[in-house]
């Protein structure tokens, strides 16, 4: 297999003043695509702000005979994320790929948690993938071209204690990807997400000392660049951790009909075995398959 290269495309990574995005950015420009490296560079919780992050990033990929511009916008900011996506049009004249990395932590159980940390994280995890995607949505469909990778978390596919916040916009993100996996389609934009488990700022404390050094965040990098190349599936969540990767799916058992009316919770409590049962379980491309089945059901299939 040839090696993948991005020779005259051009990169947003949001995020990526340090860990993951910084790891993503570096493999993009050695590979040849100019690179916006995006940062606001502020604390875990969301607070603060500087460039320096950012600038270093593209002093390094400049160092090495690459292309890359600093931004430090918000990706919660609707006038920064415009200026971002012009900023890099008035630079390069296109935008190929978007890897949607920024994120905060404000974990604590639910009990202690704010309403105002759910809104934060929401807003960073959430949003902050939705404003850049639809500042460079019509971009990609006036080229037929783009890729764009969210980043979720087994934290939102599975869960994990005190992160109710964090699952919660990890996991809209999936249903944010299914969609416009659909509607990218006809003008060849591809998008995916990235479930990693890497050793960052956001998980060192997270993490006894000895998995550090097995986690380090280049070890996700290969899979994501994957997801935005040439050739890349759509729709997929690759996990990536440790030099590890699988695919996450969602999945539906072939449930039972229990018929036109009079069924009650006790019907269904007394076929719980069969409707749980995953033999013949599917995964959908799209939500019309459930509907179909249960269309299959109803006429006896």
């Amino acid at each position: 297999m040839s090696d993948l290269r991005f020779d005259g495309k051009v990169a947003i990574v949001t995020g990526a003043g340090g860990g993951l995005g910084k790891q993503h950015a570096l493999e993009l420009a050695r590979r040849g695509a100019k690179v916006v490296i995006n940062d606001l560079g502020g604390a875990m919780d969301g607070s603060g702000g500087n460039s320096a992050a950012a600038e270093a990033v593209v002093a390094e990929i400049k160092a090495f005979g690459g292309e890359a511009i600093a931004n430090g916008a918000s990706v919660t900011d609707d006038v920064g994320v415009a200026n971002m996506v012009k900023q890099t049009m008035d630079t390069w004249g296109r935008i190929d790929i978007l890897i949607a990395n920024a994120g905060i932590l404000r974990d604590k159980s639910f009990s202690k948690m704010e309403i105002a940390d759910f809104d934060a994280v929401m807003a960073v995890h959430l949003m902050g993938t939705v404003k850049p995607t639809k500042a460079v949505w019509e971009i990609m469909k006036a080229q037929n071209y783009g890729r764009i990778v969210v980043t979720t978390s087994s934290t939102g596919l599975y869960g994990n204690f005190g992160q109710a916040n964090y699952g919660a916009a990890k996991l809209s993100l999936v249903g944010f990807m299914n969609t416009m996996k659909i509607e990218g389609g006809k003008n060849n934009i591809r998008i995916n997400a990235i479930s990693p488990v890497a050793a960052t700022r956001m998980t060192e404390n997270l993490m006894p000392p000895q998995m550090l050094d097995a986690l380090k965040p280049e070890y996700v990098t290969p899979g994501v660049i994957y997801l935005v190349s040439e050739d890349a599936p759509t729709g997929a969540i690759l996990t990536a951790g440790a030099g590890v990767f699988a695919l996450a799916r969602l999945y539906e058992t072939e449930g039972v009909f229990l018929g036109h009316g009079g069924f009650t919770a006790e019907d269904v409590a007394a076929n719980w075995t069969k409707i749980s049962d995953p033999t013949g379980q599917q995964h959908y491309e799209q939500g019309g398959g459930q509907t179909q089945k249960f269309m299959r059901k109803l006429s006896g299939g």
